[in-house]
């Protein structure tokens, strides 16, 4: 860590720690937003509570709209209100673990990265994890975070219990076999139902990771993607507009001892395709040729970790994203189509697309519920007006059945939801019947659940 970061997480870590709860009282609105800055509110409060009694307490008492707040991944406007804005972040850790049923109970404000040396203390880790390790668990599994695997769910997937705080104050606990309605709605549950609280997790035994980059030509990873799929626990690619080439990702378990090798460090390297961008700018297909043929020289690389430290990756470099999770049958027809609409249009675009496989689960509003599914990703720059060219591929993704990722950006309505997700209804009505004066609605979900704004 930099000593930059050093300050600003010794800072973040002074702030939460030394509230006493709620005892903390602002004299002004204090502005809150994400982590690309495209979302920003100014809340009346923000409340750090120490404790489920003193979470509950708040939660009866206030008035206005009350949002959960994780670590500002979200990208989408699920956050912001000027009201109340609540981060679970001092209810974190680990409460208890059963080595039989290789399950453990987690607080919700716990950060990912804290997540895997928890469970590795007692011989287990998740099933499968998120490149992104700085979102708290409650915000990862309420927007359907997931990593990548044909044969692995999202993180919500592998849930087994949640407690939450509804409207009125009261703790609810649900699973599988207790509250199932609630459970499956809660599974991925936007934040609307209530605040959760801690989280029960299906593990494994804890194992390491092997992981292999390499490069191929994008015609050969359309081709092979989905048998690369089948024959690697975990795989997924990055292509590189205006190269004709893409990074495999290809993780798979293994015995061998740790080892670490130099990586491509992923956020430089974000950075000399913007500088290839801006220097070639005025030929795209010189721009190809010089770009594309630097990346075959690139040999392939390989590392072995802990899971959860393979999984992880450092995002430093600021961008907004679209993402949609696609039938898996159609997804390449898709991907190449979005290549083509971005490369005929958006010359200015250097961040790479994003594939991820996942499997099919239960949730009712997991963009997987029933389906296996292929993630594609766009990202552009964060000073960069994403707008345009967000708006040229998401009739793409539409037009071969996506739904889009609860955290990214999307302008999907009611209608549309309701068209996409068969149990639509059911969880509108656990919603009603949890909170029917709507505390947990900003401006974004009413719109969504096409209520009045």
């Amino acid at each position: 860590m930099n000593r930059r970061n050093l300050l600003k997480a010794l800072v973040a870590g002074t702030l939460v720690t030394s509230l006493p709860g709620l005892s903390w009282s602002q004299t002004k609105p204090l502005p809150w937003r994400n982590w690309s800055g495209n979302q920003k509110c100014s809340p009346a409060v923000r409340a750090v509570p120490g404790s489920v009694a003193e979470l509950q307490n708040l939660v009866r008492e206030s008035t206005g709209t009350v949002r959960a707040v994780g670590a500002g991944h979200s990208f989408s406007a699920l956050v912001p209100t000027n009201d109340t804005i609540v981060s679970t972040r001092r209810l974190a850790g680990l409460s208890s673990v059963d080595p039989a049923k290789k399950i453990a109970t987690l607080g919700a404000g716990t950060l990912l990265s804290e997540v895997g040396p928890l469970l590795d203390a007692h011989r287990q880790a998740l099933v499968n994890m998120p490149d992104i390790d700085q979102q708290t668990l409650a915000g990862a599994i309420s927007t359907a975070t997931h990593g990548t695997g044909r044969e692995l769910r999202s993180l919500s997937g592998y849930v087994d219990g949640l407690e939450l705080v509804a409207a009125n104050g009261e703790l609810l606990r649900c699973s599988p076999s207790e509250n199932p309605d609630l459970f499956r709605a809660a599974q991925v549950g936007l934040g609307s139902l209530g605040i959760v609280t801690s989280i029960t997790m299906k593990n494994r035994a804890a194992f390491r990771l092997k992981r292999e980059a390499d490069w191929m030509r994008f015609e050969e990873v359309i081709e092979q993607a989905h048998a690369l799929s089948r024959s690697n626990q975990h795989f997924e690619f990055f292509y590189f507009p205006f190269t004709g080439m893409v990074l495999t990702d290809q993780l798979n378990e293994t015995n061998e001892p740790v080892q670490r090798n130099e990586e491509i460090d992923g956020n430089s390297g974000v950075m000399d395709l913007k500088l290839a961008r801006d220097t070639l700018s005025w030929s795209p297909q010189l721009r190809e040729l010089i770009v594309g043929s630097y990346m075959k020289t690139i040999g392939k690389h390989s590392n072995v970790d802990h899971s959860y430290a393979i999984y992880a990756n450092d995002r430093n470099v600021r961008f907004n994203e679209m993402e949609y999770h696609l039938p898996a049958e159609t997804a390449m027809e898709a991907l190449a189509e979005v290549r083509s609409v971005v490369e005929k249009n958006f010359s200015e675009v250097f961040f790479p697309f994003e594939c991820r496989f996942i499997a099919a689960e239960e949730a009712w509003l997991s963009p997987f519920y029933q389906q296996d599914t292929v993630s594609i990703a766009v990202h552009r720059f964060f000073e960069e007006d994403f707008k345009p060219m967000f708006a040229a591929v998401e009739p793409v993704f539409r037009k071969y059945g996506g739904r889009p990722h609860w955290g990214k950006l999307n302008t999907l309505v009611a209608s549309d939801f309701a068209q996409l997700y068969p149990r639509w209804q059911d969880f509108l009505a656990v919603r009603e019947s949890l909170d029917p004066q709507g505390k947990f609605l900003n401006p974004y979900l009413k719109k969504a659940f096409g209520l009045p704004v």
